[in-house]
């Protein structure tokens, strides 16, 4: 199965994406708490990760790695593991820029469904990459509403979303 996604369409810039990256990604959520917690911006997810290691170097002071062989990804291979993960749509939306008369977004699949929504009900939303640690059989995306609505059953199979 391939992997990649595309986003095309009425934009300035067709984007080439590639799930399986985004497990480094620093965006990413983990899907099985997200829709439950209380509702963040996707810029204040940021601001909230930077605010918390700011205030921990604040108290504690700034720490090297204690073993310079080891890094982040190692101490967090359990998790990476075992969780589920997606990644707000927003930021690939706008590296698009879309056009100024672009107003809906097409999600089209590898079997020939497609699901249409309005431009800004699209950028809230989240687009599915891992289950359980694993990529997605279905995939190589699912796309989630923001209010988390269709969690239990997310538009999947997406391989390209056409900005209209």
């Amino acid at each position: 199965m391939e992997s990649i996604v595309f986003i095309k369409g009425n934009v300035n810039y067709t984007i080439t994406l590639d799930p399986g990256v985004w497990i480094f990604d620093d965006r990413k959520v983990d899907l099985d708490t997200y829709f439950d917690e209380q509702p963040l911006k996707v810029e204040d997810h940021y601001a909230k990760r930077v605010a918390e290691h700011w205030e921990r170097e604040r108290k504690e002071g700034a720490k090297g790695p204690v073993n310079t062989n080891q890094n982040k990804i190692q101490y967090d291979k359990e998790e990476l593991f075992s969780k589920s993960y997606g990644i707000p749509f927003l930021p690939f939306l706008e590296n698009a820029s879309p056009n100024e008369s672009a107003s809906k977004v097409e999600f089209q699949t590898s079997t020939d469904e497609s699901l249409i929504m309005s431009l800004d009900e699209a950028k809230a939303g989240i687009l599915g990459f891992s289950k359980n640690g694993k990529p997605l059989s279905d995939g190589p995306v699912h796309f989630y509403y923001a209010d988390g609505s269709n969690r239990q059953q997310p538009f999947r199979n997406i391989v390209r979303m056409v900005v209209k």
